[in-house]
């Protein structure tokens, strides 16, 4: 026989037919609809939870409750940081950041934040977050934000 799109067919023993259960007594499946006579399992809307005892674990654990974020969070630098490990006129952006281990990593937002003082002047920042007492405080330094 030619093999065609027509005749195609599945692997003798491949495919099975559902049990249909509960259809009369014709069907050899009626009566007690293969669940056996009386008792819990015979019952309708037990839950195989509940027939293996599951569910008296699953309801001693905590439901995990609240909210988080899929967007991480912002990475903290604080200007005290700042003063220790850069140099008067230096660039202050991600990857400079990250080389000096302030960081780590250069994927996520850096945001500067105003915690200590900030004893180096002139610096530069390219694309970093910052707070509104950290700005001021770079301001004064005569640092540029750009």
């Amino acid at each position: 026989m030619a093999l065609n799109l027509h005749s195609l067919r599945p692997a003798k023993g491949a495919t099975h037919k559902r049990k249909r259960v509960g259809r009369g007594n014709a069907s050899g499946h009626g009566s007690y609809a293969t669940k056996g006579i009386k008792g819990q399992k015979s019952r309708s809307g037990v839950t195989n939870l509940k027939r293996l005892g599951l569910k008296k674990m699953l309801l001693s654990v905590p439901k995990t409750r609240g909210f988080k974020s899929l967007n991480p969070k912002n990475q903290a630098v604080n200007l005290s940081d700042l003063s220790r490990v850069f140099e008067n006129g230096a660039t202050v952006n991600s990857a400079t950041l990250f080389a000096v281990g302030l960081i780590g990593n250069t994927k996520v937002q850096v945001k500067i934040l105003g915690k200590g003082e900030l004893k180096i002047k002139d610096l530069v920042f390219e694309n970093v977050l910052m707070s509104e007492s950290a700005a001021n405080a770079i301001k004064a330094n005569g640092g540029k934000i750009k």
